[in-house]
């Protein structure tokens, strides 16, 4: 685990590779928000890092106090909306949670969802 934070910047707690699959790498990271600028903010400290910026995927969900869920998928269809689920559930609020995904050059079909489910566990289990 590593947690980094920037000038201005969100403290952002990086539990790194949770697993690989058929050559696919998953890691999960997370701060506290209140916004969208700080979701914005987050997402750019994760990205300062190379291997993260070059990541396939960098997908996220925050369930606001203030404005409700938003999620983004990065291209990887649904899985913002698996991340929401699981923060709903949990009552987690006011939090950013960022899986990300290095394709491996094979699908995973429906187990790219399992996994996303395991990473964000891993992070709600982390808190």
């Amino acid at each position: 685990m590593r947690v980094s934070s920037g000038p201005g910047n969100p403290t952002l707690k990086q539990l790194g590779r949770i697993l690989t699959d058929r050559g696919s790498k998953y890691a999960v990271s997370g701060c506290p928000v209140t916004d969208r600028a700080g979701i914005d903010a987050g997402l750019a400290l994760l990205k300062s890092e190379r291997s993260y910026a070059k990541a396939t995927h960098n997908t996220w969900g925050a369930c606001l106090s203030v404005g409700g869920p938003i999620k983004g998928d990065d291209g990887e269809t649904g899985a913002g909306m698996v991340i929401l689920r699981m923060l709903e559930r949990e009552g987690l609020q006011d939090h950013l949670v960022v899986v990300t995904r290095w394709y491996g050059g094979k699908h995973l079909g429906g187990d790219r969802f399992r996994h996303v489910q395991t990473c964000v566990r891993a992070y709600l289990d982390s808190l």
